[in-house]
């Protein structure tokens, strides 16, 4: 059987600076010599693996023993992977098959030639793994500018054309129909007495169809409850995705209640689990949010489904924080993680570091006090209403603003008691008057707060029981809230706690 050439030719795209596939072939067709030829050519494929038809049937004949030698017009148009490229050397090698590039001037019969190749195909790997990695990084650029980056259009919303930064592209516009279902899913799962099965049920009973052409099922209701893109971003929800291991791209003065989000898979998550947050990035979007962030995180919360201490990623931490001190010294006490059933516990930091202090003479477990201190509370929890948001759907400015501030005094506090461990006297002495000093100014911003949400008188049985109820439910922040403004102090020691009142 006489053997023929086989010229490949590959074009993935067409673009006005690429080499078409006729030009390939004519290329291709200079080395043959008048020899006998068969053209092979994918159109519209890429060269990063072989699964491509034409070339799948050059190495069925190949196999067939119809060939003689394999011509191409470049390398990388027969490969960009160097395994790959390897591999199909080999097996050229085996067959007695000759190779040619017909602009680079290769020859596999000698050593050198060989070689050559190889070089050059790792070049050709290095070249289309740089493209992708610019690709990438523009993804990621755009994106964390608020850009629209594609993919389906979310429920309640239509895309409308915009320009951000003299660039070209897209935002979200509310569709009035549709956002009226999503403020009516919020409003059921916000109620903790409705399932995700009641809330299919209510739609079903009331014909309230998806206007979408889909049926509302729990699965696609989970999806939405969970999606950022509807919520009013607050610094309640900026610190809610902080707790969860996200990574927060505008800076925390930027969450002032109006526009909503967007949450992108991130640069170095390795999940896309939908409640692992950790690495994944939130980004402000340049449409308004919809739901209020009280409601929207107490469904986003619910849809976690798991204990308070995961929901507020405040585990390693309490809310006694800041106001337990030893009883002996007046030095705060630190929270340390245990490996036993009770997982934190408190010690002084002046015991801890400095030694110059016997300490509390007695374990401390966080769980303990905190149950200690809360039934301490309850009567003066009664003369409260900060754990209800209900009063208003919409956040003040002043307090959202005042919001940040306690956040930002609640991380330099943390700052401060991390570097307790090794601390000498005069930085141990100096790092207690600072957060004395943070914690007064802390509190009197929760006080400016809860003159707007609060109102003082007196309480039936009834309503008390209420408000303590609701503590398992309310989230970090609101209990370190209630501490500030009921607590000045507690003093522990010796199997003893002293609350100071500030009423």
């Amino acid at each position: 059987m006489d053997k023929y050439y086989a010229l490949y030719t590959r074009q993935s795209v067409e673009k006005v600076d690429s080499i078409s596939i006729e030009s390939q072939l004519e290329h291709c067709k200079y080395e043959t010599f008048g020899k006998s030829y068969k053209a092979y050519s994918d159109k519209g494929y890429s060269g990063k693996n072989t699964n491509r038809p034409a070339f799948e049937e050059m190495l069925k004949d190949i196999e067939q023993g119809k060939i003689s030698k394999v011509i191409v017009y470049k390398l990388d148009r027969i490969s960009r992977s160097i395994l790959d490229f390897a591999g199909m050397m080999e097996f050229f090698q085996e067959q007695g098959v000759e190779f040619v590039s017909s602009t680079e001037k290769f020859d596999t019969s000698t050593p050198i030639g060989r070689a050559m190749l190889n070089i050059c195909i790792v070049f050709a790997q290095l070249e289309r793994e740089t493209i992708q990695k610019r690709v990438f990084d523009a993804y990621h650029s755009r994106n964390k500018k608020g850009f629209y980056m594609g993919g389906r259009i979310p429920y309640g919303f239509r895309k409308k054309e915009i320009v951000i930064e003299n660039i070209k592209t897209a935002m979200y516009e509310q569709i009035p129909d549709e956002i009226e279902h999503i403020k009516l899913l919020f409003e059921l799962y916000a109620d903790n007495s409705n399932s995700l099965g009641d809330i299919v049920r209510h739609l079903v009973e009331h014909d309230i169809k998806h206007l979408r052409g889909s049926a509302w099922n729990t699965a696609r209701i989970s999806d939405l409850l969970r999606n950022p893109i509807y919520v009013k971003a607050d610094i309640d929800v900026h610190n809610f995705y902080k707790s969860q291991g996200a990574n927060i791209i505008n800076p925390i003065e930027s969450f002032s209640g109006s526009n909503a989000c967007y949450l992108y898979q991130g640069t170095v998550s390795e999940t896309r689990i939908q409640d692992d947050l950790k690495d994944k990035e939130i980004i402000l979007a340049p449409h308004e949010g919809v739901i209020s962030s009280d409601v929207w995180l107490k469904c986003r919360i619910r849809c976690l489904n798991n204990k308070q201490s995961t929901q507020t990623g405040k585990a390693k931490n309490s809310w006694l924080s800041g106001k337990a001190k030893c009883g002996n010294c007046g030095y705060a006490l630190v929270i340390k993680k245990a490996n036993t059933k009770w997982k934190r516990y408190f010690v002084c930091s002046c015991s801890s570091s400095m030694k110059t202090c016997k300490g509390t003479g007695c374990t401390i477990y966080a769980d303990v006090l905190e149950e200690y201190i809360f039934n301490q509370m309850k009567e003066k929890l009664s003369q409260f209403q900060i754990l209800s948001k209900e009063q208003t759907n919409a956040i003040s400015p002043k307090i959202n603003q005042n919001k940040i501030l306690i956040s930002q005094i609640d991380d330099e506090i943390e700052g401060l008691l991390s570097k307790v461990s090794g601390a000498n006297e005069i930085l141990l002495k100096y790092i207690n008057e600072k957060v004395e000093a943070l914690d007064t100014k802390r509190k009197a911003l929760q006080e400016e707060n809860i003159l707007h949400n609060s109102y003082v008188g007196d309480k039936k049985a009834d309503e008390i029981t209420s408000h303590v109820e609701k503590w398992q439910d309310v989230s970090f922040d609101d209990k370190k809230s209630v501490v500030d403004i009921l607590i000045k102090v507690i003093h522990v020691s010796n199997g003893e706690v002293s609350i100071k009142w500030n009423m």
